[in-house]
């Protein structure tokens, strides 16, 4: 199990009560958007992601910049075992947002040829990381009164060549994102599912194992959405009054109308 770390030393904050954001996959793209976003509306933060140096830099800046409370934990979500020390250490937290963001798309190939490696490290972190960390905030949501996002995609909705298991992940996300909100339903809890497009972050250059020629091709030819779009349409779902639920939103650059239909200038 890889360690369990909490950095730095956190920042009084000007209210004796403080509830926090949790946000996975914190230290890049969509994660890193919600948490500037979410600092700047003066919330505080309990970000995660394996890379701690990423998470500490960040840390600085929205402690520095912002009001807030900062807290930073480094984690391996591939293992269940680090996500309950996680909630272990954090269980004194008043947590009323969940962001459940932290996922991955590993190699583009037919299914017969994908390497298996690649289709467990999906599953382990999209299906597996996913659920156990939605059913251990559960707790504290129920506490607050509180609400989780789960990123999704458009590869949830419809499936695209080269996609299988990832693809399959995403539709996963999706299901029980409807799921919690039909268990949840009377709790107050509010639960959104945000399924994002073709968005210009790390992710293709994950996919394609760092080939940053092919992952910059992925987004050439037309305007992709920015991880600070999801931040944005994140934080209008968090913003409504406790009465309104936005249950699920498809986010999609103007020149994608749908997974595969994407047009591209020449």
């Amino acid at each position: 199990m890889s360690a369990l770390l909490n950095v730095g030393s956190v920042k009084l904050h000007r209210f004796h009560y403080m509830t926090y954001a949790l946000i996975t996959g914190a230290s890049s793209g969509i994660g890193e958007a919600c948490a500037k976003s979410l600092a700047k509306d003066g919330r505080n933060l309990i970000l995660i992601a394996r890379s701690i140096e990423k998470l500490d830099t960040l840390k600085r800046e929205l402690e520095d910049a912002y009001e807030v409370s900062v807290l930073v934990y480094q984690v391996d979500l591939a293992e269940i075992t680090d996500i309950e020390a996680l909630f272990t250490s954090i269980a004194d937290k008043d947590i009323d947002i969940v962001i459940n963001n932290a996922g991955l798309a590993l190699g583009k190939s037919s299914i017969e040829d994908y390497a298996w490696e690649d289709y467990n490290q999906m599953i382990e972190i999209n299906i597996k990381a996913f659920t156990r960390v939605a059913q251990l905030a559960i707790p504290h949501l129920k506490r607050t009164q509180g609400h989780i996002i789960n990123m999704s995609s458009v590869a949830g909705l419809e499936a695209y060549e080269g996609g299988s298991v990832y693809c399959g992940t995403k539709a996963y996300v999706k299901m029980i994102s409807k799921a919690l909100r039909i268990d949840l339903a009377g709790t107050g809890i509010r639960v959104t599912d945000i399924a994002p497009g073709a968005v210009e972050t790390n992710f293709s250059n994950v996919r394609f194992k760092g080939d940053a020629d092919i992952a910059k091709k992925v987004y050439e030819g037309f305007t992709p959405l920015q991880a600070s779009d999801i931040a944005d349409a994140a934080l209008f779902a968090l913003s409504r009054p406790a009465s309104v639920n936005i249950e699920y939103m498809l986010i999609m650059p103007t020149a994608q109308a749908s997974a595969t239909r994407l047009v591209k200038e020449s």
